[in-house]
């Protein structure tokens, strides 16, 4: 048990940073953007059934405004909050060439899905370990017990000083 402790203490941690890593840099949304500072320009469209004031995490596609690097004004859609007003601030995400990226991942949300699959790689792990360990002592147990039995009928006969 003391190795099973070891390899769970040491192993299982050891994968979810691999799993969380390889998630993360395996999304190319994350990859070479980065954020700018937009405007938007219009109110986002209301959507069917949803309560702009109380949808929490709700997005609709608006028209933003932000300046590039090179001191022009661009405009696209974005996805933002659907309760968010023509003139609020929000972020859009550009590529190396400063084009808006349409869909493009928030990137603390690939670091919270590289946690998360970190976090159940590393549980999947240990539980496999300990699964591992578990049937490692039931086929000793069973061996012990088949030695036991044997051993039980050459000295059993003999035991107890019974008459014949």
């Amino acid at each position: 048990m003391p190795v099973t402790a070891v390899l769970i203490t040491v192993g299982a941690p050891a994968v979810g940073v691999v799993a969380a890593h390889a998630v993360q840099a395996r999304d190319p949304l994350t990859r070479g953007t980065h954020s700018v500072r937009a405007v938007l320009t219009e109110d986002p469209p209301a959507r069917i059934g949803v309560d702009a004031a109380t949808a929490a995490g709700a997005r609709a596609r608006a028209t933003v405004r932000w300046t590039a690097p090179d001191g022009s004004v661009r405009h696209g859609r974005v996805a933002v909050p659907a309760g968010a007003r023509a003139g609020a601030h929000t972020t859009a995400r550009l590529d190396r060439s400063g084009h808006l990226l349409r869909d493009a991942a928030d990137p603390s949300r690939a670091q919270a899905e590289g946690v998360a699959v970190g976090m159940v790689a590393a549980s999947s792990g240990a539980l496999l370990l300990l699964g591992a360990a578990r049937g490692a002592l039931l086929l000793l147990d069973r061996r012990r017990d088949t030695q036991w039995e044997r051993a039980w009928e050459r000295v059993g006969p003999d035991w107890g000083g019974a008459p014949d």
